[in-house]
């Protein structure tokens, strides 16, 4: 069946399930004979069975907005949490798209950083949202359980299902620690494959664990077995959530400022480095004396020896003559920016040539910061020293951390038409909020009418089937990054894994906190917020002081999925947290 037909079969039988069905009951008198009435004919005596009058089924349930189906049954509200979950996915893909079209368009910052987190993470706060303003306090009490469910159903899935996914579907060989990009010849070796990612990401996993301190605010009242500090504490994590909400925008926003400087920094390491080991080859290793300090007399005739035209002066025609005849294969190198900054080292007297002591100078001030970089201890190389080999392989560690320069030093290219573009991610935008805000609300009684059907946990239901439909469009556009096996492809999936994970405990948790506020509701979530605590400071710990990921590591996520669920399960139901 084609997707087409699939959406009108789709349209159908949702518009079919809208209208409401009408049925009798049979119900049972006492009779002295066998007979069950036609439920036309009258007879003298009562019938054993009698058919009741026409009712509705909706009126054993609420419908939301007064016209949209519901149901009391199993089956019907399954039906229904498919049907309403399949158009959250829908709204869910809408924004994302939206928000790329829209990163093309504008590019990265003010969009990159603000809008697209907010935008990605609008889905759940929508169904978090009307769980709590539904009907009066007591219903809100009861509802509130499926945004807790979801809160942490989202959280827990995105670092552990969809985290070790990733790790598994862009696995590479790895080679000194070092995924190789676009390589897999071990197939599913545990220690031998797996993914490494850039140090902006280990960033991205600490703001991840730091991001759940609003959660330990609103606990220490029941860990301390205070009630009148409940509501105190309920506000301060509010206020605190807020605050790390709007760090965390402001962040994104400048983040991309910072990583270019810092590459820009780690790149002029680079022109350190190679000018040092270019002037310790031309120096037989001379460079440095026995004892390790500068070499005067050889610094000056390296001097004599870039200066062609021997005026006593070095112009950046020379020193870019250094430059190009060093060779930087290892970067993307900007020869006149490397000029200017050598300029800018040395030049002190900012005449525009480079004199025998400001190169002096200049110099030894660079061989000084390689002993602090590279290690202040010399070992004999015959007859020379290990110390530039050492600041120019720490140099390029540093490089490799920062991720390559398409990461950062992102240029917004120009499209054929932005107008249009413009304004198909405006529409995908507002049709993807309005889809979300729509049928958030129907979900939310769709859960809760199953747990009632079933006698689930509300929160269990949530903690499951919700994110599969508010987070799945986020977990394929993840994997699909992690299948392309570059470094950096999965540097940018677990930070946006981690971004959203951040943005769960900021945002939806902010939203979350008001509603309890507002509404005067209980906080009653110890096992909840004990599962998202455990998940997200493990793993971020787990990500943020390491940049390779062996596939074993897999195996760590997917077991904190279960877990989480059986802990919940045995605090409230063994223990009786809740």
């Amino acid at each position: 069946m084609s997707p087409k037909h699939f959406l009108l079969l789709f349209f159908f039988l949702f518009c079919f399930s809208c209208f409401p069905s009408h049925a009798r009951f049979i119900t049972g008198r006492p009779s002295p004979t066998d007979l069950v009435s036609d439920g036309i004919s009258t007879v003298k005596n009562p019938p054993y069975l009698l058919l009741k009058p026409l009712v509705s089924a909706e009126e054993s349930c609420e419908q939301t907005y007064g016209f949209l189906p519901c149901t009391t049954t199993v089956l019907g509200n399954l039906f229904l949490i498919i049907v309403y979950g399949s158009l959250m996915f829908l709204a869910a893909t809408y924004l994302s798209n939206g928000s790329e079209l829209l990163l093309e368009i504008l590019g990265p910052g003010i969009v990159g950083g603000l809008f697209l987190p907010i935008l990605g993470a609008l889905p759940d706060a929508m169904l978090i949202l009307v769980s709590g303003l539904s009907g009066t306090t007591e219903t809100a009490q009861s509802q509130v359980s499926v945004g807790m469910g979801l809160l942490s159903g989202s959280t827990v899935m995105l670092i552990t299902v969809i985290w070790g996914s990733c790790v598994i579907v862009g696995r590479c060989d790895l080679r000194d620690s070092v995924a190789v990009d676009e390589t897999n010849t071990k197939g599913f070796s545990l220690t031998e494959t797996g993914v490494s990612t850039d140090i902006w990401t280990c960033y991205a996993a600490r703001i991840m664990a730091i991001s759940v301190i609003p959660f330990i605010i609103v606990q220490l009242p029941q860990l301390l077995d205070s009630t009148s500090a409940r509501r105190l504490a309920v506000l301060i994590a509010l206020i605190v959530s807020a605050s790390m909400l709007v760090s965390y925008c402001l962040y994104q926003v400048f983040q991309p400022w910072i990583q270019r400087r810092r590459l820009a920094f780690v790149k002029h390491k680079h022109v350190i480095s190679g000018i040092l080991r270019h002037l310790k080859k031309r120096a037989l290793g001379r460079l440095l004396t026995d004892d390790g300090e500068p070499n005067t007399e050889i610094i000056k005739k390296l001097f004599d020896t870039i200066d062609e035209n021997h005026d006593g002066g070095l112009s950046p025609s020379e020193l870019k003559a250094l430059i190009i005849g060093i060779r930087f294969e290892e970067i993307d190198l900007d020869q006149d920016d490397a000029v200017r900054k050598v300029m800018a080292d040395f030049d002190t007297s900012l005449d525009s040539l480079v004199q025998e002591g400001e190169f002096l100078k200049g110099i030894t001030k660079w061989i000084n910061e390689a002993k602090q970089t590279g290690g202040a201890h010399l070992e004999p190389d015959s007859g020379t020293f290990k110390l530039f080999d050492q600041f120019h392989q720490q140099t390029k560690r540093e490089h490799n951390l920062l991720g390559s320069e398409e990461q950062s030093d992102e240029v917004v290219e120009g499209v054929e038409n932005p107008r249009w573009i413009s304004f198909k991610a405006a529409l995908m935008l507002l049709l993807g909020t309005l889809i979300a805000a729509a049928f958030a609300d129907p979900l939310v009684d769709a859960v809760d009418n199953f747990s009632d059907a079933t006698s689930i946990p509300s929160f269990f239901i949530s903690f499951i089937a919700l994110p599969l439909a508010t987070n799945s469009s986020e977990a394929v556009t993840a994997i699909i990054f992690a299948t392309r096996k570059k470094k950096r492809t999965a540097s940018l999936t677990f930070s946006e894994l981690y971004g959203a994970v951040t943005m769960n405990n900021v945002l939806c948790l902010s939203v979350f906190l008001a509603l309890v506020y507002i509404r005067g509701l209980t906080w009653d979530f110890s096992s909840e917020v004990l599962v998202i605590l455990i998940v997200c400071l493990v793993m971020g710990a787990f990500a943020s002081f390491r940049t390779t990921f062996p596939l074993w590591t897999c195996s760590v996520a997917y077991f904190f999925y279960p877990f989480s669920l059986a802990l919940v399960y045995v605090l409230d139901y063994v223990f009786g947290w809740s």
